[in-house]
């Protein structure tokens, strides 16, 4: 095959060609890549919000659906790249050499970049696979038992890394909201960031792409580290109720049946065997990224504190909008002292016999 005679050819030895071809076997098997049309609609949308990020970590690139479109918005993105894989490592490193991709886990990322990035975006992988973490798994807790699901662990791990007022925005598999067990995850989610949006997304998104139907979420956390208890949404989004079929499904979907993206539902069973609720959409992935795009703006407006995005603290937000509002009340203060004047020189004009003896 051409494929594998340009491998064999590009291949340093025998051992990395071996390695290479077992990437390529594994990638087909379990790589989902997201179309560019979803990818953009995320990206067009942070920028519609005044969401342009400078520092941007995409700790499961792929082969760089998002890397594009998040340079796409801004070309002068500053993007740290992560690919366990080792083949589509490789590819990604050639369509953006002059990005920092590392080809490794994400689990690898250094503790300087605590607190560090502006926006953390990505297709998450997931699964029951184990994530070996030291920083995690030496302080036991909550943190220790996300690493034992990979899609968990990136969301905590991903709220550790980006700044105070900066965005995740993954997808990922439905059980991270809808499964029972993972709500350690959820907890710590959601008492460390304010829900932006979470959006349901159709099981055909990936069907022209890679070939299968996968139920999954489109979830966008802000950090917040000064949070102390939940509120609004953030309780629903905690929770897992059975639906009228008896399938687990969390809260927030139950009561906001329209943040499910699709035009069909049916019950049926999901890649697992298991029963599910298979939501598709008829206008195909073009669709999909049109009602994406309408649903991220309303959340977005709704959600989204771009002060603290920005670094605006609330006291200061607060200084500048009363100076602004005094601002717009000078006029008519400088009417009323102006009328005050008038008035007074109306009182004091002499009359024509004022001072006659």
């Amino acid at each position: 095959m051409e494929l594998h005679r340009l491998i064999r050819e590009n291949s340093k030895n025998e051992s990395e060609y071996k390695q290479l071809m077992d990437s390529l076997k594994q990638s087909v098997l379990t790589a989902f890549y997201t179309p560019s049309a979803v990818t953009e609609a995320l990206t067009d949308v942070l920028k519609e919000h005044q969401i342009i990020p400078e520092k941007v970590l995409e700790p499961s690139a792929g082969i760089g659906a998002f890397v594009d479109s998040v340079l796409d918005n801004n070309p002068k993105a500053d993007i740290m790249a992560f690919e366990k894989d080792l083949l589509t490592g490789k590819i990604l490193h050639h369509l953006h050499p002059e990005q920092k991709v590392r080809i490794e886990g994400f689990e690898k990322i250094e503790k300087p970049f605590n607190d560090y990035f502006d926006l953390a975006i990505s297709n998450i992988p997931f699964g029951d696979v184990a994530v070996f973490d030291p920083s995690y798994t030496a302080m036991k807790g909550m943190r220790a038992l996300v690493t034992r699901r990979i899609h968990n662990y990136f969301f905590v791990k991903a709220l550790d890394t980006v700044r105070d007022g900066g965005l995740v925005a993954f997808i990922t598999s439905q059980g991270v909201l809808n499964a029972k067990n993972n709500s350690a995850a959820r907890f710590m989610m959601l008492y460390h960031a304010d829900l932006v949006s979470a959006i349901r997304l159709p099981n055909n998104l990936f069907t022209e792409n890679a070939n299968t139907e996968v139920g999954s979420d489109l979830i966008i956390l802000q950090k917040n580290s000064q949070k102390e208890s939940l509120r609004g949404d953030d309780n629903l989004l905690d929770t897992v109720y059975n639906d009228e079929n008896r399938i687990p499904t969390n809260n927030y979907f139950l009561e906001h049946p329209e943040r499910i993206i699709h035009t069909t539902a049916k019950l049926d069973t999901d890649s697992f065997g298991k029963p599910a609720m298979i939501y598709t959409h008829e206008d195909g992935v073009e669709g999909i990224a049109d009602d994406l795009r309408k649903m991220l703006h309303e959340d977005f407006k709704k959600n989204l504190n771009l002060n603290r995005y920005l670094g605006i603290e609330e006291t200061k937000a607060e200084e500048v909008k009363e100076v602004e509002e005094t601002e717009k009340m000078k006029p008519s203060i400088e009417e009323k002292q102006n009328d005050t004047v008038v008035s007074l020189q109306k009182q004091e004009k002499p009359t024509a016999n004022s001072g006659a003896a």
